[in-house]
């Protein structure tokens, strides 16, 4: 059945089409269609045209309206293509342990760091990992977000794995945003393996990953390439299986030390994300390769460290996503808005880069081709902003909300309802 919903009339609708996805982008490649309307059918968008040259083309078809008044602006709706949504558990004894001087490792030596999350994730039952998927993925929705990337790696087990990502495909299920999983067993080894950490991750690829596929619970692998996580020569074997199966790689790379973007320029990665700690070396290597860079400001802010080189990896012509890596011990934050806002005034980043950043570049680092953009075909994602003019979305920093998100053509969020 052909569903068909009109909105409009928006002020301005940034359809972020044209932008490149490598290499730096300045505003005047912005798009900016003004005075519009929004017609989408059976969830994609169909058009968008002058909203009264749209409302006379429908004028005689069954058509649900949806008519704004006041100054309305448009921008897809936003990708958060790094997070650690899935949890259980609180780690804000370590951000007091952080603040008072205690560095990532101390914390970690002392009974906190992603152990402790592991431990309080595998107390918590499917339901209880559930439950707190969709409380985080309604926050993000209030901001805009409409796909979020959700990561398992709280777990370190086949079996506790397996428990985060059937959770992630049930939230999933039971909510309209979309949640994109991948599984990130390599996120540390866990201390209460009887093994070494090739043998770890031979168990984990061997018996894990055939059931990902069979049961379709995800299409992406994640590792940690980092000191107390994994190393280079080590992850190897596994990525290779990792590959061989079919699944696309992402790469937790460079954040304390560098070696992970090497191993995802290596593997043809999607994605590499973090890069904090990348040299004038690491850049040229991404800007050279298709991989996307991702910045996770959130995680500077947390950690309170220096953030991703996002200006240099843009100026040698590499491709930059913005996510959040919304987790319960390094950013705990998770509004993307917000720390996309900080990072660009941190960098120097224009408008239209961070907007790309988490549209257009965030669909690119999911290796999703269906949105981060409003055009003819695409997903009817996309948010309203009470404004006539967009740039203050990201000059207000975060504090200027959406007033309505729409999710393939429908209205699922309204602030005043």
């Amino acid at each position: 059945m052909n569903e068909l919903t009109l909105i409009g009339p928006l002020s301005q609708v940034i359809p972020m089409t044209g932008i490149p996805i490598k290499g730096p982008v300045s505003d005047s490649q912005l798009l900016v269609i003004e005075n519009a309307g929004i017609l989408c059918s059976d969830g994609l968008i169909k058009s968008i045209d002058n909203y009264k040259n749209l409302a006379s083309e429908v004028k005689d078809l069954d058509v649900q309206l949806i008519q704004l008044e006041g100054n309305h602006s448009c921008l897809p709706g936003f990708i958060d293509s790094h997070t650690h949504i899935c949890f259980g558990g609180s780690r804000a004894r370590d951000y007091a342990m952080r603040n008072a001087g205690k560095t990532y490792l101390e914390i970690a030596d002392e009974g906190g760091g992603i152990w402790d999350t592991v431990q309080q994730t595998r107390k918590a039952t499917q339901k209880e990992l559930v439950r707190g998927i969709l409380k985080r993925a309604k926050q993000h929705l209030k901001n805009g977000v409409t796909t979020i990337e959700v990561k398992s790696g709280y777990g370190l087990s086949v079996e506790e794995e397996l428990k985060m990502l059937k959770a992630i495909k049930e939230a999933d299920d039971q909510y309209p945003l979309d949640l994109i999983s991948t599984c990130l067993a390599a996120h540390m080894f866990p201390r209460d393996f009887k093994g070494n950490s090739s043998e770890y991750l031979s168990e984990i690829s061997e018996q894990l990953f055939p059931i990902l596929k069979k049961d379709k619970l995800t299409n992406r692998v994640d590792a940690f390439i980092e000191k107390g996580a994994f190393n280079e020569v080590e992850i190897t074997p596994y990525l290779s299986k990792a590959v061989e199966m079919g699944f696309d790689i992402t790469i937790h790379a460079d954040q304390f030390s560098v070696g992970g973007s090497e191993v995802a320029v290596k593997f043809n990665a999607v994605s590499a994300d973090h890069l904090e700690a990348s040299t004038s070396h690491e850049i040229k290597l991404l800007a050279k390769s298709k991989v996307i860079a991702t910045a996770l400001p959130g995680a500077s802010l947390g950690l309170g460290c220096d953030f991703t080189p996002a200006r240099k990896i843009l100026d040698a012509g590499g491709a930059l996503a913005i996510a959040s890596d919304h987790n319960p011990g390094s950013a705990p934050m998770g509004d993307l808005l917000t720390q996309s806002a900080i990072l660009g005034t941190m960098q120097k980043l224009t408008n239209a880069e961070v907007l790309a950043g988490i549209t257009c570049r965030a669909a690119a680092a999911l290796n999703l081709d269906d949105r981060g953009k409003l055009k003819q075909g695409y997903l009817a994602d996309f948010s309203l902003f009470h404004t006539a003019d967009f740039n203050e979305v990201l000059y207000n920093q975060g504090s200027f909300k959406p007033c309505m998100v729409f999710k393939k053509g429908k209205l699922i969020y309204d602030k005043h309802k």
